[in-house]
């Protein structure tokens, strides 16, 4: 009875130790090869026809972090069109704006939230300063009295060491002796 036990025993531990392997192993492997056949189909499926236009390499305007550069190239692709070209422009010219104006609103938001989180940092430091110096007074307080009662105490041990000599002196005894 003990083998059959120890065996089924035996045999579970290993079948929970095979699904931890493969739960550990297993997903990891499994979002890999999934990321990389839905990027295999997105790659054949998203094929563009090429363009025919002949843009420059070379951007005549630094574009802003965040904006992409399909936009200036459409620009340049569309100078042969006349009415095109300037309503792309003014398109482009306005979508630059306005990603400038949203820099600096956060600019200026991420400015305003350091300036409150500074003001609440020297808030906190002035109080903790105020704890601290309350608390180094009441470490004074604390010596001062503990040097005292030492003083006391010696006082205390010398003249009961005094007195017990005396009391010895003339015939006194200790009742544990």
């Amino acid at each position: 009875m003990k083998r059959t036990q120890h065996r089924a025993i035996k045999a579970g531990l290993w079948t929970v130790g095979l699904c931890m392997v493969g739960f550990v192993v297993g997903r990891p492997l499994y979002w890999h090869l999934t990321l990389r056949s839905s990027s295999f189909r997105h790659r054949r499926t998203l094929s563009c026809p090429r363009c025919e236009c002949d843009c420059s390499s070379e951007p005549l305007l630094s574009l802003v972090d965040g904006l992409s550069n399909h936009s200036f190239s459409m620009t340049d692709c569309m100078k042969h069109d006349p009415e095109v070209s300037e309503e792309m422009e003014k398109n482009f010219i306005d979508m630059l704006t306005e990603e400038v104006k949203q820099q600096e609103a956060l600019a200026l938001e991420n400015q305003q939230r350091a300036a409150m989180m500074l003001l609440e940092a020297k808030k906190m430091a002035s109080q903790f300063q105020k704890e601290a110096d309350k608390c180094s007074s009441g470490m004074e307080t604390c010596e001062e009295a503990r040097e005292k009662s030492e003083a006391a105490l010696e006082l205390q041990q010398s003249l009961t060491t005094m007195w017990e000599l005396r009391a010895r002196q003339r015939g006194w005894r200790d009742g544990s002796e």
